[in-house]
């Protein structure tokens, strides 16, 4: 399976926009954004204290402290109206600016006002102690953001220091889902008839593609008919980044989405050696990505979690998708495997405990009582009882 995903490798990307930093959080950038200027552009100080010169603290203990004159003091958002000289000092609030002459602050902890316009240092303090230099947040012309990574809340602060409103950004991608069968109704079917069930993988689907920075589109359901599906994959490639068909169950149900995928492109493979998740196809059509899924709810939001969503990253511009999180917690029992197979297995999470979830790929409710998931590597037999395994949990 590895192989198989590693090589598909669509060249598709969406298009570039202009977003407000407002709405650029979780974007991606399409190219680095450069710092103007250097940040925070002038030394400050990061401690309330006093700015010094190190040499006069050097040798200064609570037995033995130094003795400076008090030369002023500089108020915040203003520029320092006063310098210090040897043997003097200035006062400093945190994140104020650093007077000429100086090369340090001393914390007001390890200060004390003897005598009016006197202070003791009773700690000494190494030139930069207490102070961050003016390029030492962002050099000039350094990258503020890298292109490729999803912006996250302290890129937008980051941007917003610089002076930068607006950022480039890839587009959401545009995914369209399709559901298949004859047996498959509207969620908003009041009363189903026998051997029909409503479309529930579409609704889910959406959600791991929103989670994904995508913008789903649930385009309907389409019949077993022969050339229906081909006919509507024509319709509905020309507006979109990704096409998501969650097949019907039967056999023929599949055989006619592969059909119809290779009727309008290549399709790159039939078939992953996971579980669930075995019937997934990945195809190429007019440049745009298709993965056919597996019509059980279950296995089709596990493949599309492990396929889908880190194709949705790669259409927004981001290779590497950022990481799910995780956690560390030992198996309460066995769980055995096929070698050369991926296996999937959904778990819940109690006092560092994983207990595995097992039933048939139908039961959607699987995947609604899971705390997350584990991976068993292809070359594995199966994993013992006691082992510590590494946990993706779900948001």
């Amino acid at each position: 399976m590895a192989e198989a995903l590693a090589g598909f490798r669509p060249a598709r990307r969406t298009a570039v926009e202009d977003v407000p930093l407002a709405d650029a959080l979780h974007r991606v950038p399409a190219k680095a954004v450069p710092a103007a200027a250097p940040l925070p552009g002038f030394a400050r100080s990061t401690v309330d204290g006093y700015a010094v010169r190190a040499a006069d603290t050097y040798g200064a203990s609570e037995a033995l402290p130094s003795y400076l004159d008090v030369l002023g003091a500089v108020l915040m958002g203003a520029a320092p109206d006063v310098a210090v000289r040897s043997g003097g000092a200035v006062g400093m609030p945190t994140g104020g600016v650093l007077p000429d002459g100086a090369d340090s602050v001393v914390m007001v902890e390890h200060t004390a006002e003897t005598m009016p316009g006197t202070i003791e240092v009773t700690r000494p303090v190494a030139p930069g102690s207490g102070v961050v230099r003016a390029d030492e947040d962002v050099a000039a012309g350094a990258a503020l953001v890298p292109a490729g990574r999803p912006l996250r809340a302290p890129d937008l602060g980051l941007l917003a220091a610089a002076g930068v409103t607006t950022v480039q950004v890839h587009a959401r991608p545009r995914v369209v889902i399709l559901s298949t069968g004859d047996e498959v109704v509207p969620p908003d079917t009041a009363t189903l008839r026998p051997g029909q069930v409503r479309d529930a993988t579409a609704s889910a689907l959406a959600g791991l593609v929103r989670d994904a920075g995508g913008d789903p589109v649930i385009a309907g359901i389409v019949s077993d008919e022969p050339g229906a599906l081909e006919a509507r994959l024509r319709e509905v490639l020309p507006g979109a980044d990704l096409v998501v068909v969650s097949a019907g169950s039967s056999v023929g149900a599949r055989d006619e989405t592969a059909g119809a995928v290779a009727a309008l492109g290549d399709v790159w493979c039939h078939g992953l050696a996971i579980k669930p998740g075995k019937p997934t196809l990945l195809a190429e059509c007019s440049g745009v990505p298709v993965a056919g899924l597996p019509g059980n709810p279950l296995s089709a939001l596990v493949v599309f979690r492990l396929v889908g969503v880190p194709l949705v990253w790669r259409l927004a511009g981001c290779d590497t998708p950022p990481p799910e999180p995780s956690t560390r917690a030992r198996l309460t029992r066995d769980l055995p495997s096929a070698a050369g197979r991926l296996d999937v297995v959904q778990v819940t999470l109690q006092d560092g405990l994983a207990e595995p979830i097992f039933g048939p790929s139908a039961l959607l409710s699987i995947l609604a009582r899971a705390d997350g998931y584990l991976v068993v590597p292809e070359p594995a037999t199966g994993l013992d009882a006691g082992r510590e395994v590494e946990i993706t949990l779900y948001r």
